[in-house]
């Protein structure tokens, strides 16, 4: 069952039907994605569920009712085994951001990292999940796809927030910090811990 969050609630990609109890069932393929988010954003709701016929057409599909943002980013180790975060919006985040026109996705997550953390000398170790969410910025909705990456790095320099980014506080935070860290922060964000 693929995953969209919409502010920390889920839109589930699925072929199967249940009976609603605190969730709703759309059929994907005639969904209003404006009645879609009207209806997640009601307290009594936990979840929408798009229901659509082929488990590997759901997707596809999905991505098709709203504009594409591809981003890049990264969950990068100091050889410590701590783990780099930023925060802002109040919230603790990992360094992420947009593609730019032909730029790799690997790139792209590189570039994103250093450019909001300061950090030099990355190297990816491994692909991590990719998430999706759903934003509104302008007026309109957009899917944000984001491409993460296991990194590490022996960066010992000094580490600066890009601050027209809105990022306040660039921290390597140790295993059980990170996880306090993850209680104010993103869904999307957990499922790469």
């Amino acid at each position: 069952m693929q995953c969209i969050f919409v502010n920390n609630k889920p839109i589930y990609l699925t072929t199967i039907v249940e009976k609603e109890t605190d969730f709703k069932n759309f059929l994907l393929k005639d969904a209003d994605l404006n009645v879609v988010l009207k209806t997640l954003s009601k307290k009594k709701i936990n979840s929408v569920r798009l229901i659509g016929y082929s488990e590997d057409k759901l997707l596809k599909t999905f991505k098709k009712k709203l504009p594409n943002v591809v981003a890049g980013g990264g969950k990068v180790y100091n050889k410590n085994g701590e783990i780099l975060f930023i925060y802002r919006n109040d919230k603790w985040d990992l360094p992420k951001g947009k593609a730019e026109k032909k730029e790799t996705i690997e790139d792209t997550a590189i570039r994103e990292v250093e450019e909001e953390t300061g950090i030099k000398n990355l190297e990816i170790i491994d692909k991590l999940p990719t998430t999706y969410h759903i934003y509104k910025r302008n007026g309109k909705h957009k899917l944000k796809i984001t491409h993460w990456y296991k990194m590490k790095s022996d960066f010992k320099g000094k580490l600066h927030p890009q601050l027209n980014e809105g990022i306040t506080k660039v921290e390597w935070l140790k295993e059980e910090e990170a996880y306090k860290a993850l209680e104010n922060s993103y869904a999307n964000i957990k499922l790469l811990f």
